[in-house]
């Protein structure tokens, strides 16, 4: 029998937290799985093995919503042109920069973002063909150095007007480009290695197991709780390793650097007890939103708009 280390069984225990939740929500699994799993390995060994878990992830999304590619396609492509050149240039950058303080820029740039959909931000967007480039290279940048895309794809979606099966579409079109081009830019580029590609023999089983495990639990819980306590998570763990990155970095001493883990505890803890206080008007503003299976959990729909709640984390 294989020896696990302490980075493998971490590893496969949030693959599984992750894929149930993505089961059940139909997104999060890179969003809950990066940032506990930098704790152990680096970007550069992390992202080749969940690259290509996600083409196969991302390509049943789009399948499921195949329908509804045509009424997005349009709408999503200026998106599409920028994240070739945006993936190619993280990518690059990738296998360049220093592994510590990439772990850095990645949970800077994350924790806000997880921060601002737990605060239900809502932010407009009307100009889609005039952002979209310049978006599209942005999200590839950041997809392909942390393949995190899911925070700023809501700010963008936010009251843009997709139903559920166009949301899902769209989403599902743009991350199976974005992570089909992070897999041939990685191979090109030379990132996958043996440790790496190592890494599937234990994401692989808890995603094929918790992905039902997912569905099966969101029958019984109200989705958008759910949801919100997975959030909490997310930036309860984003605040840890950042704080771990700040000690092996040298840039604030062990215990101070963990001030910064309880100030991100403080301020969810707030967003949590506003969303639980709020809790009645969340559930009047949610929507049907359809299940993995390409079934759907019933909740109740006012208006076809989805909203950042909807959107992935």
């Amino acid at each position: 029998m294989m020896d696990l280390d302490t980075g493998q069984i971490t590893l496969i225990a949030i693959t599984l937290f992750a894929a149930a939740v993505n089961g059940a929500l139909g997104y999060g699994f890179s969003s809950l799985t990066v940032p506990v799993a930098l704790i152990f390995y680096s970007n550069r060994i992390l992202n080749p093995a969940l690259v290509l878990v996600e083409v196969a992830l991302n390509s049943y999304v789009l399948l499921v919503n195949r329908s509804s590619i045509r009424k997005i396609w349009k709408r999503v492509l200026p998106i599409v042109f920028g994240l070739i050149p945006g993936v190619i240039a993280g990518s690059y950058f990738l296998s360049m920069a220093n592994p510590g303080w990439l772990k850095l820029i990645t949970y800077l740039i994350v924790l806000p973002l997880i921060l601002l959909q737990a605060a239900g931000v809502r932010r407009p967007i009307r100009s889609e063909h005039l952002i979209g480039v310049p978006f599209g290279a942005g999200v590839g940048v950041l997809y392909s150095t942390t393949t995190i895309s899911g925070p700023p794809l809501a700010l963008l979606f936010n009251n843009q007007g997709f139903v559920k099966g166009e949301f899902r579409a769209a989403l599902g079109l743009i991350r199976m480009v974005e992570s089909t081009v992070t897999a041939t830019a990685y191979y090109f580029l030379g990132v996958y290695t043996a440790e790496s590609t190592g890494l599937l023999s234990s994401i692989v089983p808890s995603v094929a197991i918790g992905i039902p495990i997912g569905a099966y639990i969101i029958r019984r819980m109200n989705a958008e709780t759910f949801r919100r306590i997975c959030m909490s998570f997310d930036a309860w763990v984003v605040g840890f390793g950042l704080s771990k990155v700040f000690i092996e970095l040298g840039l604030i001493a062990s215990p101070r650097a963990y001030g910064v883990w309880l100030a991100v505890i403080m301020i969810d803890l707030f967003l949590l007890y506003g969303f639980f206080t709020r809790g009645p008007e969340i559930s009047a503003a949610a929507l049907a939103v359809d299940a993995p299976d390409g079934g759907s959990r019933l909740m109740h729909q006012k208006t076809p708009t989805i909203t950042q709640d909807d959107l992935p984390a």
